[in-house]
């Protein structure tokens, strides 16, 4: 049976292109014709560029002049739900749609035909000379776990050239073989019996399970205490999903939790999913997003970025650890996937699910509310009890000057010793010291691009800037006055602790868990395999080791800073402080034994040390959102941050002042304008930043007043500005 086309050859359509126009651009279709949602190759300028076909053009000039698509690319047309997202998404966070098509199509070759491939795989021979290229190959090799790569893939993972690669395939150490380009995934059985569930996960699954099939929008928190078994729940969610032959998606907020999850995916449904992460080869990224446009992908794990995916019939969307900040988009464009994967579900008649033991604010009190449902999950699986929680009073510690373990927390470490389990020193601060001071003049080592302090990286023994990534080498004399000798570092960073540690605990095994010391996705998870095996007694861990890994023989935490985060004027730091403590604390005690948490802060009399403690989550839900509400801060009210930023800073700032000067269209709608005023890193890479921070009414038309407050600027042609709806940091 043959269709015909929407549009005939000739006919005029609308292009949605990936370069930064303002508009749809009119071409003539091509022979043989198109339809809307069509991934096409046009011409722009002497150039072939990507783009969508939106629907039909607009005309009113000489049509002799339109040029026609040069191609229609072989690839599943964008669904309507998925034009629909975009255009929602761009609107809402008031992102030009050019950018959103970016965020869609970012996989390699997408206008390549399907074709064959040389591959290659782990063969079985030794080649007669080791070398420590050869090494590195196999090395590489095996970090993908069996997965066919490419040449360039491999020789590019390995850092060596093509022919070491080939002298390897001669020696039979490894096999080329020729494959064809995007397979589709095996297919997942979600008849196939899960791990048994306690009558309390079972009660929630049933609950997930009705919410999937009844096939209309709707969003669930499943709200369970950390070690809950909340997986094993939301799995059933997918299940279900499956059996109803549509495709599952589950967002997890870091590329080190895969591996776990990924086995237990493979467990339950006999096949692994398709992965869409930083972590994964470019081959792969490009099978994963045509596999799931032709819905030969049944179930993706990903990153927030896999929300942008052209889904064929997405059913289920479950974001792990909802609350983790990680979701939030902080460069390019400024999204918040949790929010957006609500707005994608509600397109396309999905489910979604929250999966949380510590949620955020907004979604506590959406499910107060009633605009969500409600799933709890109140006891640890099997045997496993909630650790014991008690803070080191840090006032009345008799602790040395350059140390920061506590006597007391000492003691605690070296019984888990004695009992061969293991420990976690906890501090969020990478690198090994915050800020280097020279003891002669007082001066800071600073970035010289940004308005940072460098953080020092011992083992690196560089000097690095957090903001703009500029290392140095650490200096023999200070920069500013020249003498050597006096440069001391101040205060500490996991690699100080591990000094300390070290120094402690002479015997022990020691473990750095922070994202700076890996150099690939593919070391930190073996890492972190190597220590839930047993290999490490004590972990020293920043904010990484709060994100959901589950480490069978931790029965202590000690946290060295608890009251780090409360510190500045932060709207979220009671928030964020509450919820990493609670994630942190539940590392300990996931099997049988019991935990212990032990919380140095020299002010456990605080309110949010005080929750923390007494595990009364909702008494501190509830005074969280009294607060906010009497102060209409978000969720009972908007926000709005505007990031400028110029090599001048005369210039930034009077920008900011003309904004604020004329802020009538923002008048119009209730809202008030703060500002402008140095950003807290008022220098990033050269850059000077000011920063307008808007609030408004929860009802307000916030980005229509925005839209047209901003549309009254001349911008001078250095001058960047950008728009942040719904800010979750205030750099």
């Amino acid at each position: 049976m043959s269709f015909e086309p929407e549009f005939p050859e000739g006919a005029l359509v609308g292009v949605l292109i990936t370069e930064p126009l303002d508009r749809m651009l009119d071409y003539k279709a091509p022979e043989g014709g198109c339809d809307t949602g069509a991934f096409v190759e046009v011409p722009l300028g002497p150039r072939k560029v990507l783009g969508v076909v939106w629907g039909k053009g607009t005309g009113g000039y000489d049509l002799a002049k339109v040029r026609s698509v040069l191609r229609v690319l072989d690839a599943a047309p964008m669904q309507q739900d998925m034009r629909q997202f975009l255009r929602k998404c761009a609107d809402y966070t008031l992102t030009p749609m050019p950018a959103m098509l970016r965020l869609a199509t970012r996989a390699p070759g997408l206008g390549g035909a399907v074709s064959m491939r040389k591959v290659y795989r782990l063969g079985g021979r030794e080649p007669d000379r080791m070398t420590n290229a050869r090494a590195r190959v196999l090395d590489a090799m095996e970090a993908y776990g069996g997965a066919a790569v490419t040449m360039g893939e491999l020789a590019e993972a390995a850092g060596v050239g093509n022919s070491v690669v080939k002298g390897l395939v001669k020696h039979g150490a490894i096999y080329e073989e020729d494959s064809p380009r995007d397979l589709p995934y095996p297919i997942l059985d979600p008849d196939r019996p899960g791990k048994p569930l306690t009558e309390d996960q079972a009660s929630a699954a049933s609950a997930l399970r009705a919410g999937v099939a009844a096939k209309v929008y709707g969003t669930t928190l499943l709200k369970g205490v950390t070690g809950a078994g909340k997986t094993e729940v939301y799995l059933e969610a997918v299940a279900e999903c499956l059996a109803q032959g549509r495709q599952a998606l589950v967002l997890l907020p870091e590329i080190a939790l895969t591996t776990e999850f990924l086995t237990r995916v493979e467990a339950r449904f006999g096949a692994r999913p398709a992965e869409w992460h930083s972590g994964v080869t470019m081959t792969e990224r490009r099978r994963c997003w045509r596999m799931v446009g032709e819905g030969n992908a049944q179930f993706v794990v990903g990153a927030r970025s896999a929300l942008f995916l052209p889904f064929r019939d997405l059913g289920l969307i479950v974001v792990d650890e909802e609350h983790d900040g990680s979701y939030k988009q902080e460069d390019g464009v400024l999204y918040n996937a949790r929010d957006m994967a609500v707005m994608r579900a509600s397109l396309c008649s999905g489910h979604v699910v929250l999966a949380s033991a510590t949620p955020a604010l907004e979604t506590w009190v959406n499910a107060e509310a009633g605009k969500y449902n409600r799933v709890n999950l109140t006891a640890r699986f099997g045997a496993a009890k909630m650790p014991q929680m008690r803070a080191i009073d840090m006032r009345t510690e008799d602790l040395p000057g350059g140390s920061w373990i506590s006597p007391s927390l000492q003691k605690a470490v070296r019984l888990r010793l004695e009992k061969g389990e293991q420990s976690l020193l906890f501090l969020n601060r990478r690198g090994y010291a915050p800020v280097t001071l020279c003891r002669a003049c007082g001066e800071q080592i600073g970035c010289d691009h940004c308005d940072a302090r460098m953080v020092e990286h011992r083992f690196q023994k560089r000097l690095m800037c957090h903001q703009c990534g500029e290392t140095k080498p650490i200096p023999a004399a200070c920069p500013s006055c020249g003498v050597e000798g006096k440069l001391a570092p101040v205060g500490p960073g996991v690699e100080r602790m591990a000094e300390e540690a070290a120094a402690q605990f002479p015997d022990a095994r020691l473990a750095i868990l922070s994202s700076d010391l890996f150099g690939s996705a593919r070391a930190l998870k073996e890492r972190i395999e190597t220590i839930a095996a047993g290999e490490a007694d004590i972990i020293i861990g920043t904010q990484l080791v709060a994100k959901g890994h589950n480490f069978p023989l931790l029965t202590l935490v000690g946290v060295i800073d608890a009251d780090l985060g409360l510190q500045g004027s932060d709207l979220r730091a009671a928030e964020k402080t509450f919820q990493l403590m609670r994630q942190v604390a539940g590392r300990a005690g996931r099997v049988e034994t019991q935990g212990e948490a032990l919380l140095q802060s020299f002010q456990p009399e605080h309110p949010v040390i005080r929750a923390i403690l007494t595990g009364d989550e909702e008494a501190f839900w509830r005074a969280e959102a009294s607060e906010r509400q009497a102060v209409g801060m978000p969720p009972f009210g908007r926000m709005a941050g505007i990031i400028l930023s110029a090599p001048d800073l005369a210039m930034v700032f009077d920008v900011g002042n003309a904004l604020a000067q004329n802020d009538g269209p923002l008048r119009a709608i209730g809202a008030q304008v703060f500002g402008p005023a140095a950003a807290p890193i008022a220098r990033i890479r050269g850059r000077h930043r000011v920063r307008l921070l808007i609030k408004a009414d929860k009802g307000a038309p916030l980005q229509a007043a925005l839209t047209a407050w901003i549309g009254q600027l001349k911008r001078p042609t250095q001058l960047r500005l950008s728009v942040d709806i719904d800010p979750q940091s205030f750099f």
